[in-house]
């Protein structure tokens, strides 16, 4: 009679710590029931944070935001895709491209933004660990959070010599992020996905057969430099060959979540504060970035954006000039 009478106690008890467990995780319930329950096992072997492996928390909320688009009709790319910023840049592989459909995870290296360092404020990143994030305008910082990809606008920006000497047309595409939340603005940021590889455009060269070709017969040239090893300028980048694979995956709108958020930036930077591990506070940041970093800051753009405005202003107003013809090209 006893154990019967405490039977209605212990399913309240379970139920409130279920409660919890579901409220310190940030989802949706019903995400989070998902999450424990449905992920299946040969994803499951892909979750750790070993070197090409995705972080419980980041495959958690990438999940979490793929099953709410779906289930609302925003998004019907069978694909959906993930970031863990906190991990180191270069080489290191941390966007992820998950196909439930056919079974089928990826991952790949990505750049973080490079930021800045102007008077007032020194916002910059290193180009192995990033320690500043800030959703303001112009700050060339990265973003957590959720978004959903929409466009892609592919545009020519000129020619460059390939190593063998033949003359190449450089085209580059932008895939655009819309966000919410902190990552609400990035439309007007411009902040979305493209290969790491910028034209440094120097003449105008003479090519009037070129489908490019200006009224007067010139096309932009210059050099091709390739920076998938470096920073971005708070775009998620890819390097020419990983981005000519993910871009076209990206022609229906799909899921894609970056992490940290500020939220688990500042939960980071106070259990560093205080001297606790993030782990035992129960927030996460890659252990090797954490070391050389000390501890991460988000920058919100309410603080940073009067700064950057104030530096711009004070930046002197260099006429425009037009480019030179190109001499033995």
């Amino acid at each position: 009679m006893q154990s019967r009478s405490l039977l209605p106690f212990i399913v309240a008890i379970v139920g409130l710590i279920i409660v919890v467990l579901i409220a310190l995780s940030g989802l949706p319930r019903s995400s989070a029931a998902e999450q424990a329950s449905d992920v299946p096992a040969w994803l499951r072997a892909h979750v750790g944070e070993g070197e090409g492996q995705i972080a419980p928390v980041v495959l958690q909320r990438a999940r979490a935001l793929y099953l709410q688009k779906s289930s609302e009709g925003a998004v019907k790319n069978p694909c959906y895709f993930a970031m863990d910023a906190t991990r180191p840049g270069g080489f290191t592989r941390r966007f992820y491209v998950i196909c439930e459909a056919d079974q089928t995870f990826r991952a790949v290296p990505s750049g973080h933004g490079s930021g800045r360092n102007v008077a007032g404020a020194n916002f910059s990143n290193g180009i192995q660990c990033a320690k500043n994030f800030s959703n303001a305008m112009d700050s060339k910082l990265t973003t957590g959070g959720p978004y959903v990809t929409d466009e892609t606008v592919t545009r020519f920006k000129g020619y460059y010599r390939s190593g063998s000497g033949k003359y190449v047309a450089f085209n580059r595409s932008f895939v655009q992020f819309d966000g919410e939340g902190d990552t609400a603005n990035a439309r007007p940021r411009a902040i979305g996905g493209h290969p790491a590889a910028v034209l440094r455009v120097a003449c105008l060269r003479k090519d009037a057969d070129s489908p490019y070709a200006n009224k007067d017969g010139y096309v932009p040239f210059g050099t091709l430099v390739d920076y998938a090893a470096g920073r971005s300028n708070g775009c998620t980048s890819w390097s020419q060959s990983d981005a000519a694979k993910i871009i076209p995956m990206m022609k229906e709108p799909a899921a894609l979540y970056i992490y940290p958020e500020s939220r688990d930036i500042d939960a980071v930077a106070q259990a560093v504060k205080v001297g606790r591990s993030p782990s035992r506070a129960g927030a996460y940041w890659n252990a090797s970035c954490l070391r050389q970093i000390g501890a991460p800051k988000f920058w919100p753009k309410e603080k940073l954006e009067p700064i950057l405005v104030k530096w711009k202003e004070a930046q002197p107003k260099l006429p425009a000039r037009p480019l030179p013809i190109c001499k033995g090209q």
